[in-house]
């Protein structure tokens, strides 16, 4: 059997039983109270165990999992305390990424791959606009047109609204206004940084399921720290559309001796806040299914109730860190936090919450016959690797030592849906000019274009600038050879 050490108490030391690994956790408590190294101890203690681990680093402190940590009188006190005899610091085989691609390799996945249903959640459209965004999609697939960035998608939104009547009665009705609003909410997400993240080379989802020579799982640390700040909403679109993917993909395994992938959520409030229905019963139903594929998640928060009930119901591992009551409010979170344990006659549970110090926490973890036991209070162990972040040199070397190296950090645009417009724009700009140049013959001393005519040349010449390729796709909306 291959157990995970969590930590130690009085009583002897707490284990986890590596088999249950795939039927998930929560690590909760308050900022400054041991939330990060109890994630970092986990992380390693899979790697250890050959498991590939996936963690998004919400606040630039993870790093240092990637070289072997020093000793202080904290850790040897620990030691001591829990009664770990064969410890050794160690470094663990990491690889960065970074949505932007400046503290790790680039992480891109296509429109079409990201889908209507989280796309709107990221656009924040309302269920007219989600609606809309979905006969986009459907209108894309029937036409084998491919939508892999921000471009593709505003040519073909344009391309619809110059066409609704025609598509009204295959796509429905959809107005400019609705059309005008996604395109808006479009240009907002670009600024914030979502051009970055759309589009090839995507990701390959195995790279995130590799193990190193020595057969240690590999740690694949998403930096996170600038896309929170920057897009917190693009931050769970990405982690929500991972555990999709992963559960679309990845085949049934069964029952196995420990899980084949495991990630880890932080902020995993992010991935739920003002999520409609739909995509909350997404989630539901994907963290239930798959576990079957071998893979477990791991939410880490400030408090278990930042998680949505039906989704908290199925954490068989509970890691809380100490909560603080200054209001009648937290009060009310740490009693109901206090209820999601199994009870422990010889603890007060409430009481202890408020009481954990640093490093402490109260711990259940889910038995053989999927029973949860009975919590405990745990000094939690210390991480063999490195706490705290790792400098930018430090960094900037990993990275390129990395096998991974040069593989998605440079941008491809290969012809799809934009292309193909901007290649028609163009054929009708230059058919206009040999009209327009035979007719000058018979024009008797005319100098002056029509207005359209001007219009016209004055897009094609403007073409290779964003501003130009947007008037293009207005004026010739013929992506799909309609209206001329």
């Amino acid at each position: 059997m291959k157990r995970i050490l969590l930590g130690g108490n009085g009583r002897g030391q707490v284990v986890m039983d590596a088999a249950m690994g795939n039927r998930h956790g929560m690590i909760a408590g308050a900022t400054g109270t041991g939330k990060t190294v109890t994630l970092q101890v986990l992380a390693e203690a899979y790697s250890r165990l050959g498991v590939p681990v996936f963690m998004a680093d919400a606040k630039g402190d993870l790093s240092g999992i990637a070289k072997a940590g020093l000793t202080n009188a904290e850790i040897e006190r620990r030691l001591q305390a829990i009664g770990i005899a064969d410890f050794r610091f160690r470094e663990n085989p990491t690889v960065f990424w970074d949505v932007f691609g400046r503290n790790g390799h680039p992480v891109r996945t296509t429109i079409s791959d990201m889908g209507p249903l989280l796309l709107g959640h990221l656009l924040e459209l309302n269920e007219t606009q989600t609606g809309v965004l979905y006969s986009c999609f459907r209108l894309a697939d029937d036409q084998g047109l491919l939508l892999l960035d921000l471009k593709d998608l505003r040519a073909l939104l344009n391309w619809m609204a110059d066409h609704a009547a025609e598509l009204k009665s295959d796509y429905g009705h959809f107005s400019r206004a609705s059309i005008g609003a996604i395109q808006r909410r479009l240009l907002v997400l670009e600024e914030q940084g979502a051009g970055d993240f759309f589009g090839e080379p995507a990701i390959q989802l195995e790279d995130f399921c590799r193990s190193d020579f020595s057969g240690n799982g590999v740690i694949s640390l998403l930096d996170a720290t600038e896309l929170i700040n920057k897009a917190p909403r693009l931050y769970a679109a990405f982690l929500l559309w991972l555990l999709s993917e992963l559960f679309e993909t990845l085949p049934e395994v069964g029952d196995a001796d420990k899980p084949k992938l495991v990630l880890f959520f932080d902020e995993a409030h992010l991935l739920f806040d003002q999520a409609p229905k739909a995509l909350l019963d997404k989630v539901e139903q994907v963290v239930r299914l798959v576990r079957s594929k071998g893979v477990g998640i791991y939410f880490i928060s400030q408090s278990p109730l930042d998680i949505p009930e039906d989704v908290l119901g199925q954490l068989g591992l509970k890691i809380q860190h100490a909560l603080r009551a200054f209001t009648p409010k937290d009060r009310k979170v740490i009693k109901a936090v206090a209820e999601n344990f199994r009870e422990n006659p010889t603890l007060e549970t409430e009481k202890t919450i408020q009481e954990l110090t640093t490093g402490e926490a109260l711990v259940s973890v889910l038995n053989r016959d999927g029973s949860p036991s009975p919590v405990e209070r745990v000094l939690m162990c210390p991480p063999g690797s490195r706490i705290g972040p790792l400098s930018e040199m430090e960094r900037k070397e990993h990275i390129q030592r990395s096998p991974y190296h040069g593989r998605y950090e440079q941008a491809v645009d290969r012809e799809s849906v934009y292309e193909i417009l901007k290649n028609k724009a163009e054929r009708m700009v230059a058919v206009a000019e040999r009209q327009d140049i035979g007719s000058s013959y018979g024009r008797r001393g005319r100098n002056r274009q029509s207005v359209g005519e001007a219009m016209l040349k004055s897009a094609a010449r403007s073409i290779g600038s964003q501003l130009g390729r947007q008037i293009i796709r207005g004026l010739l909306g013929s992506l799909l050879g309609g209206r001329r």
